[in-house]
């Protein structure tokens, strides 16, 4: 069985591996985004949407009761019926993660597209690696034997 000293040590080795930290820069990152298209869809895409339809299209509030709780007489909203139990369909707030997905997506493509187009630039901006001496040598030694 190994001492508290070793198994800390063992895990400090984990933790501290290049893959384990980038994944966890990967996942704050990841929910950042995440916030800046919820906003994107909240605040940018639906109010675009509402102005072509004419009219306040909230996909987030669209939903099917299936069944309310007894002698509830409360407001008809989607939190407050949630908050008292009943039963929806909240299609709605599917559709809305559904867009918000869709949209990262595309965001996610063309920023990769973008890094990649990078990429192959500095691939071709870059002079070929310099050959080895040995391989120099080499080659001077097998051209000498040809004559």
């Amino acid at each position: 069985m190994a001492s508290g000293k070793g198994i800390f040590k063992e895990f400090e080795q984990f933790a501290l591996r290049g893959n384990v930290v980038d994944l966890a820069v990967g996942v704050i990152v990841g929910a950042a985004f995440g916030k800046i298209v919820d906003s994107l869809v909240k605040d940018i895409v639906m109010p675009v949407v509402n102005f072509l339809v004419g009219g306040s299209v909230d996909f987030s509030n669209k939903y099917i009761v299936f069944s309310r709780p007894a002698q509830y007489a409360g407001p008809e909203t989607y939190a407050d019926l949630t908050k008292a139990g009943a039963n929806l369909f909240a299609w709605g707030n599917f559709l809305t993660i559904v867009i918000n997905f869709v949209l990262l997506a595309v965001v996610i493509f063309f920023m990769v597209k973008a890094i990649n187009t990078a990429r192959a630039k500095m691939d071709l901006a870059a002079p070929p690696p310099a050959t080895a001496e040995e391989i120099e040598l080499l080659r001077e030694i097998r051209d000498s034997l040809k004559k």
